[in-house]
C-alpha cells in the first residue's frame, strides 16, 4: 500500500517516477529522457492561438474594405425605393377615394384630402378616412399632386433629393408613371 501523502501526486510520480508494487525495483531510478509531464489523453486544449485570431481579423478586415463602398451607394436607392412604394400607396388610397366619390380630389384639394375631408372645391358625399397622415417623401419634402397630371389622369411624385423638377440620379423626380 502506498503511503497517503503521495496519493495526489501519484498521476505525475507515475510518470516521472514509477512506483513499482512494494517490494519489485524499489528505489531504480528512471532515466530523465522517460520523464515527461503529464498529458490529458484524449483531449485537446482549448481556445485559440494568437495566429489563428489575427487570420480571422485579416479575413475580415478584406471583406470590409470590399463591402463598404458598395453599401455606401445604397442609400440614395432605398430612399427612391422608399418614394415608389410611398407613391405605390398613396395611389391606391387615391383609386379608393374615386370609387367612393366618383372624382379624384382637385389639385387645390390634394393629398390632403385622403386625410381630412375636403372643405373646399367639390363636396366628397362618401368620404372616409384613407390616410392617418399625409406622408412626405424619403428626403423630407411632401409628395406633389397634380388633377389633372400632366403624364397621366392625375399625377403623384416627388422632386427627388434636389427638391427641383427634373435631375438626374438621386435628383430625378419619381413618380406614378414610374410604377
Amino acid at each position: 500500500m502506498e503511503e497517503p501523502t503521495l496519493r495526489p501526486f501519484r498521476n505525475l510520480l507515475a510518470v516521472c517516477l514509477p512506483i513499482p508494487p512494494r517490494g519489485v525495483n524499489e528505489g531504480v531510478p528512471v532515466a530523465p529522457s522517460t520523464c515527461r509531464a503529464p498529458r490529458h489523453r484524449g483531449r485537446r486544449p482549448s481556445g485559440f492561438t494568437l495566429i489563428e485570431l489575427m487570420v480571422v481579423i485579416m479575413i475580415l478586415g478584406v471583406l470590409a474594405a470590399l463591402v463598404v463602398p458598395r453599401v455606401m451607394t445604397r442609400p440614395d436607392e432605398a430612399r427612391a425605393i422608399a418614394a415608389r412604394q410611398d407613391i405605390a400607396q398613396i395611389m391606391q388610397q387615391l383609386r379608393l377615394y374615386r370609387l367612393d366619390n366618383s372624382r379624384y380630389p382637385t389639385s387645390e384639394q390634394g393629398i390632403q384630402a385622403l386625410v381630412t375631408r375636403p372643405s373646399s372645391g367639390p363636396a366628397a358625399t362618401n368620404w372616409k378616412s384613407y390616410l392617418d397622415k399625409v406622408p412626405n417623401d424619403p428626403w423630407g419634402k411632401p409628395y406633389q399632386y397634380l388633377s389633372p397630371g400632366i403624364r397621366g389622369e392625375i399625377d403623384v411624385f416627388s422632386l427627388g433629393a434636389d427638391g427641383q423638377t427634373g435631375g438626374a440620379g438621386a435628383d430625378a423626380d419619381i413618380g406614378n408613371w414610374d410604377l
